[in-house]
């Protein structure tokens, strides 16, 4: 049976939404360019004003294309890989813009898109199904409330992550510059003539200082508030996905008459909550701050991306209904 128009029209947006996110990943990343190689001094930052233009044209025609995909198919858009993937990375750029409400967020434009850019293409390539029904064990409510949260702690966790890996480079950056300004002379006693090679170890250490990232890096919020943001975003998922886990519970008791099972989806899933518990435990109650919170985020998300593609697509599960074909 041939897809419905409605159901081509939303790929089709979809693709639309790819296009203008890639033109917003080159604006970002000529932005990011600019900011290295001039410092803060430019204000203006045309290439980051284009970029933030074409995210929001990407982002009506990638939520255009949630809905029409909604419409087609006549039930909530989120019941198979396809279109948990188109979704969650809805909910990503959700986060992404709004974030720049309160402060100017748009160094994170190409951190964001690139991973979004990437989901997308192996959403349309891979995972693509036509829009159709589902298997009767999906035609419950529990497909609206269950997977719902689940897509919008994904998000979150995806925001999470990208943040905590920024934390890590600005923290190198941080102690790299606080490594700098010790061993500078003093302003008030004359400094000794360099030879050579001390000439050469100081522009060394300059060059790798406001090299790549030195000067882009200055533009990013500390360590501290780049960790403080990914834990109220973690916090949040965690909260998100703890609910998902009670709720999926519920769901294979009504479904399977078992509230759990030790099936691959759930053990993993079970494996995501503990990582970000101890997350949470860790950073709350024994000051685990900085890198060591960073690690502990960022495994979780990987954790996360296992769950998604090894769980659904390679290991023999009851979710099985929720992978390709």
């Amino acid at each position: 049976m041939p897809e419905s128009t409605l159901g081509q029209i939303s790929l089709v947006l979809i693709y639309g939404a790819m296009a203008a996110y890639l033109v917003s990943f080159i604006a970002f990343a000529t932005d990011l360019s600019g900011l290295r190689d001039r410092g803060t001094g430019d204000r203006r930052r045309r290439a980051a004003g284009i970029a933030m233009s074409t995210t929001w044209l990407g982002f009506a025609m990638h939520l255009l294309g949630v809905i029409t995909r909604a419409i087609a198919a006549a039930r909530v858009p989120w019941a198979n890989m396809y279109e948990f993937s188109i979704l969650f990375t809805l909910v990503a750029m959700v986060i992404f813009l709004a974030l720049q409400r309160g402060r100017d967020m748009r160094f994170l434009g190409a951190f964001v898109l690139g991973p979004v850019l990437l989901m997308l293409g192996i959403a349309v390539s891979v995972l693509y199904v036509r829009a159709d029904g589902v298997q009767p064990a999906l035609q419950t409510y529990w497909l609206v409330i269950h997977v719902s949260i689940a897509t919008l702690a994904v998000g979150v966790f995806s925001i999470s992550a990208t943040l905590s890996a920024l934390q890590l480079l600005q923290e190198r950056a941080e102690l790299r510059r606080a490594r700098t300004t010790a061993t500078a002379p003093s302003p008030t006693s004359p400094a000794p003539e360099p030879d050579g090679a001390t000439a050469t170890a100081t522009l060394t250490r300059n060059e790798r200082t406001h090299g790549l990232w030195g000067r882009l890096l200055e533009v990013v919020p500390s360590s501290l508030e780049l960790e403080r943001l990914a834990f109220r975003l973690n916090a949040v998922g965690f909260m998100m996905w703890t609910f998902t886990l009670i709720a999926g519970a519920i769901w294979a008791e009504h479904a399977w008459g078992r509230p759990w099972g030790w099936d691959a989806k759930e053990v993993w899933s079970f494996v995501i909550w503990v990582i970000y518990a101890a997350y949470l435990h860790a950073r709350a109650t024994r000051g685990w701050e900085g890198r060591r919170a960073a690690y502990l985020s960022i495994a979780g998300f990987v954790a996360i991306l296992a769950n998604y593609f090894l769980v659904n697509l390679v290991f023999n599960s009851l979710h099985s209904y929720s992978g390709i074909g």
